[in-house]
């Protein structure tokens, strides 16, 4: 009967920047990289019917002749940081699948304004018909890593994700037939305790996940931050197949410690250029620097940012996000939401009876703005 919301940055480049200009963390913690929301790059390949490319290869070349190439991810689209990217002022993007090019070079040049620059790219046709292969496919496989604090702060998560992940995947699989689902663990807890990390790779038996799973309890802790740097590197070097749908699902009360940031960091950068979605689960002692790091690394890999709330009355309270609107739902629909996005390539909202509380002037992720708001 766990509660939550969810927020996804990337919808909310205004409102993200106004946040880290308040918070001023990124300034603080220098090992954690600042993502300048204002100028997003937004790469979008379809094909002629306009339905969106998954697994692309989207190459940037700058002017020096560096590059930089990404995956599109199940909407068609790959999200460049043009700042954090190094990414010159006039660029080249090429396209391909499978080896297979999606026409020609195209020159493109960076905007300076404030707001999201989106490119489209449109698959040619060959010799005037339909490739032999659809290159828009819909998902058919989905790698699903759940990396877990299993510290004394985290009893409640931890019976929750006891109980509802059958539930969870049953549901994915029931809207996505023929999904080929395989669930893997990384549970974590801090120098000193009897393990730092514990490392489950990715398996199709979800009997056998739910037996790891029910083994599991929370003890250890002791000081705030955990070892959640160890835990994304161990999640990295997993088993992730090339041609699945990557999902991350990091349930945690507390961020690294300070000098681990850095590579905390490096561990989410490992995960966009894998393709795969990190989505934190914020419980309750997040404080503003388990924010910071958790919405940094959603918006890094195109995903959302959720978060206990204190809705259902269970457990102890949960602190209110630095957001500006929100929906507040079970968490179970949540999850099953979010990776069914992931899945489908389509932003799934909840239906009317599933909310229980709205927050703020939401409309679908997008937070409404005053019309007095300014770029910061």
């Amino acid at each position: 009967m766990l509660t939550a919301g969810e927020y996804d940055d990337v919808l909310n480049p205004e409102l993200y920047a106004a946040y880290t200009k308040r918070s001023n963390l990124g300034q603080a913690i220098p090992d954690l990289p600042y993502l300048d929301m204002t100028r997003l790059l937004t790469v979008e390949v379809k094909d002629r019917a306009g339905q969106p490319i998954a697994f692309a290869d989207v190459k940037l070349i700058c002017e020096d002749g560096n590059s930089l190439t990404m995956q599109t991810q199940a909407d068609g689209r790959a999200i460049f940081f043009p700042a954090l990217d190094r990414l010159s002022p006039r660029l080249t993007i090429q396209a391909a699948k499978s080896g297979q090019s999606l026409g020609a070079p195209r020159a493109a040049l960076l905007s300076s304004d404030a707001g999201g620059q989106l490119i489209g790219i449109t698959a040619p046709s060959v010799n005037g018909n339909s490739p032999k292969k659809a290159l828009a496919q819909k998902a058919k496989a989905l790698d699903l890593m759940l990396v877990i604090d299993t510290t004394g702060s985290m009893s409640d998560e931890i019976r929750y994700l006891q109980s509802e992940l059958t539930a969870i995947v049953s549901s994915l699989v029931q809207r996505h037939r023929g999904l080929d689902v395989r669930v893997g663990f990384v549970f974590y807890r801090d120098e000193g305790d009897d393990y730092v990390t514990r490392t489950i790779d990715f398996d199709r038996n979800m009997g056998r996940a739910n037996g790891v799973l029910a083994r599991q309890s929370a003890q250890g802790g002791g000081d705030y931050p955990e070892a959640m740097d160890q835990a994304l590197i161990r999640a990295m070097g997993a088993g992730w197949r090339t041609d699945a749908i990557k999902s991350l699902i990091l349930v945690a009360d507390a961020p690294p410690h300070d000098d681990k940031f850095g590579r905390t960091w490096a561990a989410a950068e490992i995960a966009r250029m894998k393709r795969i979605h990190i989505t934190p689960v914020a419980a309750s002692g997040v404080s503003d620097k388990a924010e910071y790091a958790m919405r940094a690394m959603a918006a890094l890999t195109q995903s959302r940012y959720l978060f206990l709330t204190d809705d259902s009355g269970i457990g102890n309270n949960h602190a209110a996000p630095t957001v500006d609107c929100y929906l507040v739902t079970r968490l179970d629909a949540l999850l099953r939401r979010v990776i069914d996005s992931q899945l489908s390539g389509q932003r799934v909202e909840p239906d009317k009876n599933e909310i229980i509380r709205s927050v703020g002037e939401y409309d679908r992720g997008k937070c409404i703005l005053p019309a007095d708001f300014r770029w910061q």
